[in-house]
């Protein structure tokens, strides 16, 4: 047995709605642009694009309850709240017809986005990482298994600030549906069980401050509700 020369960090994982198991997470992919409004509110022509990915860190994936730090280094925190995907199966080169028997179950989180660190990335040509990868970027609600829920692809997609409706829409509006996703993004990288899907978000997006009440979810799916908590001092 191999010795390592440091205690290896624990595994990052979600709860399991109505289980005492959990989910292990081993990659988060996360998909750009993926709903046409949205795009449009970014400055994109959402006619043009192919999906495009960036990534989190596996323990930027936090549950979607209680107190989610705001980040230091920004002046401007904003939310998307998205369908997630958990895979249980995966491979490369996916055919979308078999893409959906690789998912294990779904879930809502927020892609935590640092908008003035991302605008002078783009404006500058550079990664987003610093933008997009922070700690506690990925908040997620409990998943629900495919046995519980299904393959959704038809329901409302919604957020509210402080009891204010934020943003709304419909996973139909997808322009690349999660078998789709799955299938484009397979093409890239050999995809694995514990790999997390965040498939984008409805146009709305807006500014978050410390003590901002958070309500989110997808109909049928699951909700969630956090508090954003305070800054620390000098951010």
């Amino acid at each position: 047995m191999t010795a390592f020369v440091i205690t290896p960090p624990a595994t990052p994982a979600l709860a399991v709605a109505g289980s005492d198991q959990t989910f292990p997470v081993r990659r988060v992919f996360c998909v750009g642009r993926n709903y046409a409004a949205h795009a449009r509110e970014m400055g994109s022509d959402p006619s043009r694009e192919p999906p495009f990915f960036f990534t989190k860190p596996a323990d930027a994936v936090v549950p979607a309850s209680g107190s989610v730090p705001y980040p230091p280094s920004t002046q401007e925190l904003h939310h998307e709240v998205e369908l997630v995907v958990a895979l249980k199966g995966g491979g490369t080169d996916i055919a979308p017809e078999q893409a959906l028997d690789l998912v294990w179950g779904y879930g809502v989180g927020l892609d935590l986005t640092r908008r003035d660190l991302q605008a002078i990335a783009k404006k500058d040509g550079r990664p987003w990482d610093m933008a997009k990868g922070f700690d506690a970027s990925a908040p997620c609600s409990p998943l629900q298994p495919v046995s519980a829920v299904g393959h959704p692809d038809n329901a409302a997609i919604w957020l509210e600030v402080n009891g204010q409706r934020k943003q709304e829409g419909n996973l139909n509006e997808m322009i690349w549906p999660v078998a789709d996703v799955i299938a484009y993004l397979s093409r890239f990288v050999a995809l694995a069980p514990g790999d997390l899907i965040y498939t984008g978000t409805p146009s709305g997006v807006d500014a978050l401050n410390p003590g901002d009440r958070v309500r989110g979810g997808v109909d049928g799916v699951a909700t969630f509700e956090l508090e954003i908590g305070q800054a620390a001092t000098g951010r």
